[in-house]
């Protein structure tokens, strides 16, 4: 999981190490570090801005460790879905629920929809949709399009696949 923390450190020599210590405690890897020296917060202290990458399950420890350190967090926004792809459905769409398609994709616990285009042409006319998926691994990416590709058959859609989305 990708992670994005807003810090703030006490004006002392040592405090962007102490810092940057659970992350590397939990085998993070770091993206980004800003340093903000020159800036203050209300509470006069520097802002720190960090980006790393971490399994899921250790991101309440470092937040503790941090805690535990004196640093206050001031913000934490997880990226969980770190990989991305898109697929065309063909047919009734509609007709076949689109919702239910969405749905069982979102409750795999490890990828989601999270954007569809969708063209009708008239009521009994086979439609088409653009879905995008976001996955928290490739093979879970893979995973995702699987499920949607056995949904289709069930539903008589044609899926072309994946279109790789940056």
């Amino acid at each position: 999981m990708r992670v994005s923390m807003d810090l703030e450190l006490k004006d002392i020599p040592g405090q962007l190490v102490l810092a940057l210590k659970p992350v590397s405690e939990f085998k993070g890897n770091l993206i980004s570090v800003v340093h903000h020296h020159e800036k203050r917060t209300p509470r006069g202290k520097i802002p720190v801005h960090l980006v790393f990458e971490i399994k899921s399950d250790h991101l309440d420890n470092i937040i503790s460790l941090l805690e535990e350190s004196g640093i206050s967090v001031v913000s934490v926004d997880e990226k969980r879905y770190l990989e991305h792809g898109a697929v065309i459905l063909i047919g009734h769409i509609v007709h076949t629920d689109i919702q239910d398609t969405i749905d069982k994709i979102d409750n795999t616990g490890y990828a989601e929809v999270v954007d569809l285009n969708l063209a009708m042409p008239r009521i009994n006319r086979p439609s088409s949709a653009s879905l995008k998926i976001d996955a928290v691994s490739k093979e879970y990416l893979s995973a995702a399009i699987e499920l949607l590709k056995s949904i289709a058959r069930e539903k008589d859609l044609l899926v072309i696949e994946p279109i790789r989305v940056n």
